[in-house]
């Protein structure tokens, strides 16, 4: 059966109804809005090989309904927290989109995305770090 929608089309459409913010727009709230929570939703193998940003959430794409819905097993409390806007980030900005599309249509209003995603963050020189300083920082907070 030919596919008649690709994926393309699903971005663009999910693009006309989600909140899409640039790397410079996000940048200039890092470490100063509070309300902001950044996820990251790419999977391992990218985390271990490009890191992250300081302060994400990672929250894999393949789990990322199950963790922000309360009634499912795997609810992750930080998706709790409705005070804050979950603004998410793949590698190019295709996978958030329609992640962020899901949550809004799982009822989130306070969710959006980056354009261009990691590989924009990383050439617009923002702040990254490696996965191994990720996982240690958020430790440090925990403790």
């Amino acid at each position: 059966m030919p596919i008649t929608k690709g994926f393309r089309q699903l971005v663009d459409e999910a693009n006309t109804q989600i909140t899409t913010y640039t790397v410079e727009q996000v940048r200039e709230r890092l470490g100063k809005d509070p309300r902001l929570q950044l996820v990251d939703i790419r999977d391992v193998r990218e985390l271990e090989r490009e890191g992250t940003v300081p302060g994400a959430v990672l929250a894999p794409r393949g789990m990322l309904e199950f963790w922000v819905d309360p009634a499912s097993p795997y609810f992750k409390p930080v998706f709790g927290d409705e005070s804050k806007e979950f603004v998410l980030f793949c590698g190019a900005g295709w996978r958030s989109a329609l992640a962020t599309q899901a949550l809004q249509d799982m009822g989130m209003s306070n969710v959006a995305h980056v354009d261009g995603g990691f590989g924009a963050w990383q050439k617009a020189g923002a702040p990254t770090e490696t996965l191994e300083a990720h996982k240690a920082a958020h430790a440090a907070r925990k403790a």
